[in-house]
C-alpha cells in the first residue's frame, strides 16, 4: 500500500488528481465548522453536548462529519443523495421509464442522475425544515432539553434563510463529490462519506479516554484492529468462474481461444448495503418529525429514540442486520446481472466450461452468485453489528454513542471506502503501464 502512494507522486497527472481530492475534502471539512446564519450558539452547544449521549442525534451526525450538531453549512451532509439513489433505485422496478433508462447504458444513467439530483434538493428542503422546527420547539423528540430555542429571531425569513443554505449546502456538496469523481481519485460521494465517518474518530477516542480511561482506549482499539483483519479478508474474497473464448477465423487471421474468468466477489455490494441501511433506517426519524406535539405523537418518537436508532438497542440491531442482508442481495442484483453477462457471453463467442451458452450459463451464474452473495451477506451483517456490541460491553450504555460512531457500520464503511481507493490507485498505476514503479525495479529501455 505505501509502496503505491509512493509511486504515485511519481506521476505528475495521478499527484495533481490527489491533490485535487484532497483540497476538496479539505474544503468539506471546512464547510462543516462555518456555522449557518441565525443560529443561537448556545442552543447548539447544548444540542452538541446531547448528542454525545447517544439516540437520534447521534445516529443523524454519524454521516454529516458533526455537521449537524455544528449547524453548518453542510449540516444535512451527502445523507439527501443516497437517500434519493435509494428511492430512484427502488422505484426503477416499478416504474418502465426508469427501468428503459438503467437498459439505455450511458445515456440512461445520465437521465437517471439529473433525476437524482432534484429529489436530493427536494429531500434537503425538507429535512432541513423539519430539522430547524423541531429544534426550535425544544427538539421535538430528538433532544431531552426542551428549553432548546436554534433560532435567534424566529420568523419565515430567517426560517427561509436558514433552509436555503442547507439546501445550497447539500447541492454544493454533490457538485463537489462529482468533481471528485471526474477530475480526482476515487469515488467522490464515497469518499466524502469517508471522511465524514473517520473525521470522528480523534474526539470520539478523547470522549472514549475521559469516561473509561486508556484502558478502554486499548481494548477498543485491539477490538478494531482485529475487526479491520477479517474485513479486509471478506472485501478481498472472490469466486472465479473460468471462461473459454472459442476460435474464429477472420479473413487469413485466427482470433480468440484465450482462457480468462469472471471475478465474483463474496461481498460484491461492498459497503453499498451499510449506506442503504442506515439512510434506510433515518426514514422513521425524519417521517415521525411531522407528528404533533401530543401524547401519542411524543411515545412514537420515545418508541423510535430507544428501539430505532439506539445502539444499544435490540430491536435496533436486528433490523439493522436484517437491513443489511438483504440490500447486500438487492444490489448485488443490480451491479451483477446473469441474464446480461450470459447474453454478453454468448455474444463474445465465450462459454464457461461444461456449461452450454444461453439459458444454463444464466442458471448457473445465478446459482453460484446466489450461494456467495449468502455467507457475504450474513457475514457482512455480522461484522456490523458484533463491534456495536463488543463496544458497547466495554464502554456501557450510558456511552451508547462512542459505540455507534465507531461500531461496526463505522469501520465497515471505512475499510470498504479504503480499499475500493487502493484498488483504483493501483489500476491507474497499472492503466499507465509503469511496471518499474510497480515492481520496485528500474525501468527497462
Amino acid at each position: 500500500m505505501f509502496s503505491s502512494l509512493r509511486n504515485l507522486f511519481k506521476i505528475p497527472e495521478l499527484r495533481n488528481k490527489v491533490l485535487f481530492t484532497l483540497f476538496i475534502l479539505a474544503l468539506y471539512r471546512l464547510g462543516s465548522y462555518i456555522p449557518a446564519p441565525g443560529i443561537d450558539q448556545s442552543a447548539v452547544a447544548a444540542i452538541k453536548a446531547q448528542a454525545e449521549q447517544g439516540g437520534v442525534l447521534s445516529y443523524l451526525q454519524l454521516f454529516s462529519g458533526n455537521a449537524l450538531t455544528q449547524f453548518a453549512i453542510f449540516a444535512l451532509g451527502i445523507m439527501p443523495y443516497i437517500t434519493a439513489s435509494i428511492i430512484l433505485q427502488i422505484l426503477g422496478v416499478v416504474i418502465p421509464k426508469l427501468e428503459e433508462w438503467q437498459q439505455q447504458g450511458a445515456v440512461g444513467q445520465r437521465k437517471i442522475t439529473q433525476w437524482t439530483r432534484y429529489v436530493t434538493i427536494g429531500i434537503a428542503v425538507l429535512q432541513s425544515t423539519g430539522f430547524v422546527y423541531l429544534f426550535q420547539n425544544g427538539g421535538g423528540g430528538l433532544s431531552t432539553n426542551e428549553n432548546i430555542s436554534l433560532v435567534t429571531n424566529f420568523n419565515l425569513g430567517t426560517l427561509s434563510l436558514i433552509v436555503v443554505t442547507f439546501t445550497a449546502g447539500t447541492a454544493l456538496l454533490m457538485w463537489m463529490g462529482e468533481l471528485i469523481t471526474q477530475r480526482g481519485i476515487g469515488n467522490g460521494m464515497s469518499l466524502i462519506i469517508f471522511c465524514s465517518v473517520v473525521s470522528s474518530f480523534p474526539s470520539v477516542g478523547a470522549s472514549l479516554r475521559a469516561s473509561n480511561g486508556w484502558f478502554a482506549v486499548a481494548l477498543v482499539a485491539v477490538v478494531a484492529a482485529i475487526l479491520l483483519v477479517f474485513i479486509i479478508y471478506i472485501e478481498n474474497g472472490t469466486r472465479k468462474i473460468p471462461v473459454q473464448f472459442a476460435k474464429r477465423q477472420v479473413g487469413r487471421r485466427m482470433y480468440g481461444g484465450q482462457s480468462t474468468y469472471i471475478p465474483l466477489k463474496v461481498n460484491q455490494a461492498g459497503v453499498i448495503p451499510i449506506i442503504f441501511a442506515s439512510a434506510f433506517l433515518q426514514m422513521p426519524v425524519l417521517l415521525v418529525n411531522v407528528l404533533p406535539q401530543t401524547d401519542w405523537g411524543n411515545a412514537i418518537r420515545k418508541w423510535i429514540n430507544d428501539n430505532l436508532v439506539a445502539a444499544a438497542s435490540p430491536i435496533y440491531l436486528g433490523i439493522f442486520g436484517l437491513l443489511i442482508f438483504a440490500f447486500s442481495y438487492f444490489y448485488t442484483s443490480i451491479a451483477f446481472d446473469p441474464v446480461q453477462q450470459a447474453d454478453q457471453l454468448r455474444k463474445q463467442g465465450g462459454f464457461i466450461p461444461g456449461i452450454r451458452p444461453g439459458p444454463q450459463t444464466e442458471r448457473y451464474l445465478a446459482k453460484v452468485l446466489n450461494r456467495i452473495t449468502f455467507p457475504g451477506a450474513l457475514f457482512i451483517s455480522f461484522l456490523a453489528l458484533a463491534p456495536t456490541i463488543i463496544i458497547i460491553m466495554i464502554v456501557g450504555k450510558a456511552n451508547s454513542g462512542i459505540a455507534f460512531s465507531i461500531g461496526g457500520a463505522s469501520l465497515l464503511i471505512a475499510v470498504g471506502v479504503a480499499l475500493e481507493l487502493m484498488k483504483q490507485i493501483d489500476g491507474q498505476l497499472m492503466l499507465r503501464n509503469y511496471e518499474g514503479f510497480l515492481s520496485d525495479k528500474p525501468e527497462k529501455h
